[in-house]
């Protein structure tokens, strides 16, 4: 029996995003009903960080569900969620971007990724500094990557009450991403995911550029560990 209200929390959450905001709403350590809840109001894009709980979850739920791939995801997890994954949002290496090319080529799919920056002030983050993936799209070896597409980039905002600064910080993403959308991507159309802003920060991230915001807290409430 679910003690949250799934379906008013979340059209709570959609009411505050504006036109070309997608919601990614982070279902990771929720149950599946919490999930159906949601579905049910038209919802289909869900986020999740553990590859064996999205496998379930992908095997018991309703097939066009978008599933994305969210923190970090180890190479040797890949070819378990390679088949069905339709965004993995946060490649932080060349070596993961080979990998996912790899596994997506012995499944033929292409499979949607985002590059995930590292500009908070956090050394837990993970994420490629603005010059590693300056020097990682300008080498190129991506473009020999038929499986995979460059959707965008990814990032987070320090954890912090100081809204300037997340907010300067969703900024130095926003202008970034223009930088690389000119030099590598203009003539990409797919190239347009700015994926920033979660529950405590998306409307300041929303401010700054962001196409797709990752709300999980907001809608499912509290982890079910």
């Amino acid at each position: 029996m679910m003690n949250i209200d799934v379906k008013r929390n979340l059209h709570e959450v959609l009411s505050r995003l504006p036109e070309g905001v997608r919601l990614v709403a982070i279902s990771k350590y929720h149950p599946a009903d919490y999930i159906m809840a949601a579905y049910e109001e038209g919802q289909r894009v869900f986020g999740e960080s553990h590859e064996q709980e999205i496998r379930e979850k992908h095997e018991a739920l309703p097939k066009d569900i978008e599933w994305h791939f969210i923190g970090h995801l180890q190479t040797n997890k890949v070819k378990y969620i390679a088949p069905y994954i339709t965004m993995i949002e946060a490649v932080d290496s060349l070596k993961l971007l080979r990998e996912i090319q790899k596994q997506a080529a012995k499944v033929n799919r292409v499979v949607k990724v985002l590059l995930e920056l590292h500009i908070a002030e956090e050394a837990t983050k993970y994420g490629l500094t603005l010059d590693d993936c300056r020097q990682l799209l300008a080498d190129g070896e991506w473009r020999q990557m038929p499986n995979v597409q460059i959707c965008g980039l990814m990032m987070m905002a320090s954890n912090t009450d100081n809204e300037q600064q997340i907010a300067s910080e969703f900024q130095q993403g926003a202008d970034f991403f223009d930088e690389v959308k000119t030099r590598f991507f203009a003539d990409d159309a797919n190239f347009c995911e700015r994926s920033w802003g979660m529950s405590n920060d998306f409307p300041i991230a929303v401010q700054h550029g962001s196409t797709m915001v990752r709300v999980g807290t907001m809608i499912f409430g509290p982890r079910v560990y």
